[in-house]
């Protein structure tokens, strides 16, 4: 793959003396410490920033973000580091604002079922705050990522079936712009007809118009009762059907992921488990113990229909983290079966009724390739994800990986759908979003990018294709 071309310049005279005096200690330019703000959890190689300085409030970013302004130095901002598309990439080297320490719950409001947190917070320690209150936050993109970066990057996961994404669950945030700027983007209303929406502006913008430093999120009620279940299928087609018509006869279900032979042999070698080794659904429903109750058996229906066979039921909360513990496993099982190599992954979205036309077409393509392949999806809302396990080093893997990730990403494009549900854009994606968009689309978002950011310091090189 051809990386962006990296236009790092040197640190105006002064800059860093700025930082210390505004910062102190809260400084790093350790090498281990920059390379690890520039890379992500995929196979992109580290494009470090020059110098990471981590932040404790709003204030702070804000006064950091003058400084780099005044001086012209690009800013990326940093939370987990669970992103896959290159999001943290300091193209053009910088300052890294890493936000980690940010993580203040400011407030739950259970009467209002909403929460305001500060970016560093995790979808994890938000849950566990939550616990005695009867409420929590749905979702859940897997790794255990900061609140502020999920907004930043619209993230997703295995429960948008049921309670959507960043999207719909995102009330209000707090972002700092690119002069310093702080925004309020919305009130804690759950709708309102006033103005633009500012909120949804910044939900997916990754971080190049500004940087979240507090989100205002809806929270969700506990079930009362949730069951899972897990099933086999004789082959791809009957599994994705499945899923398509639990969704077309409007079965609440609150998550559906579809795991094929190849991630699920992974698994089981991984993690000890003795799944069948075909493509396999994974359910949840939750609800009253009635509806569950309903919901399971028409869902077997469908699925006994379709050839579905080896249903597992769990309803203890020990069972259903066991049965789930196999799908969450998928990344480190595919990681373990190649030491030393890493993942390019990618993900698409398409509509429900072209679901299995592009799974099969990615499994078609990554037939007799010479490296471990395997195929995930949150298959009730029409996403899923891929991944070859390849050796970056190889020139030759490298390209096909690439290769194969810009044929599934097309193909889904041409079934009216987007080259990435989840993932993010990155740089990684950026070259499909004129063939997603369109140059009136993409013209109007380079006009809202120069309006913004008319210095072009925010996370530069990312969403946009070059010009």
């Amino acid at each position: 793959m051809a990386l962006p071309t990296r236009t790092r310049l040197p640190l105006p005279a002064g800059f860093l003396d700025d930082l210390r005096a505004l910062m102190g200690d809260r400084l790093s330019l350790k090498p281990a410490d920059l390379d690890q703000h520039g890379r992500g959890e995929n196979w992109h190689p580290s494009m470090p920033p020059d110098v990471i300085a981590f932040a404790d409030t709003t204030a702070e970013v804000s006064a950091l973000v003058r400084l780099a302004a005044g001086a012209g130095v690009a800013v990326v901002a940093f939370g987990a580091g669970t992103s896959l598309e290159g999001h943290t990439a300091a193209i053009r080297g910088g300052l890294c604002i890493d936000l980690s320490r940010m993580d203040r719950i400011r407030s739950v409001r259970a009467e209002d079922m909403d929460c305001t947190v500060e970016a560093g917070v995790t979808r994890k320690q938000l849950n566990t705050h939550l616990r005695d209150t009867g409420l929590f936050f749905p979702v859940d993109p897997g790794a255990d990522a900061t609140l502020g970066g999920m907004a930043a990057t619209r993230a997703s996961g295995t429960s948008a079936v049921r309670y959507g994404t960043m999207r719909e669950n995102v009330l209000s945030l707090t972002v700092v712009l690119p002069d310093g700027s702080i925004v309020r983007t919305a009130s804690r209303a759950r709708k309102s007809a006033a103005g633009y929406d500012l909120t949804r502006m910044f939900v997916g913008s990754e971080g190049t118009l500004g940087i979240i430093t507090e989100v205002t999120l809806r929270l969700q009620g506990i079930p009362e009762a949730t069951l899972a279940a897990v099933c086999a299928f004789p082959d791809v087609r009957s599994a994705v059907t499945t899923a398509s018509e639990v969704i077309q006869c409007g079965i609440a279900v609150a998550r559906m992921e579809f795991v094929n032979t190849s991630a699920l042999a992974a698994v089981n070698a991984f993690g000890g488990f003795d799944h069948a080794e075909s493509p396999t659904l994974f359910f949840e429903f939750t609800g009253s113990a009635a509806a569950v109750r309903e919901q399971a058996d028409l869902t077997g229906d469908l699925a006994a229909a379709n050839g579905g066979a080896d249903f597992r039921w769990a309803d203890s909360p020990e069972e259903r983290t066991r049965l789930w513990h196999a799908r969450h496993e998928f990344h480190y099982a595919l990681m373990a079966q190649r030491p030393g190599a890493r993942i390019w992954g990618t993900d698409v979205c398409v509509p429900i009724s072209a679901l299995t036309d592009c799974i099969l077409f990615a499994e078609e393509i990554a037939a007799g390739v010479p490296f471990p392949t395997a195929a995930i999806g949150h298959v009730g809302d029409g996403n899923f994800h891929t991944a070859y396990l390849i050796d970056p080093a190889s020139a030759e893997e490298l390209a096909l990986a690439e290769a194969l990730s810009e044929k599934i990403a097309r193909r889904a494009i041409a079934l009216d759908g987007t080259c990435t549900g989840e993932h993010g854009v990155g740089y990684g994606k950026a070259k499909f979003m004129r063939e997603e968009f369109g140059d009136p689309a993409l013209a109007l978002m380079r006009l809202l990018k120069r309006a913004v950011d008319p210095q072009d310091l925010f996370n530069p090189g990312k969403v946009l294709p070059p010009v």
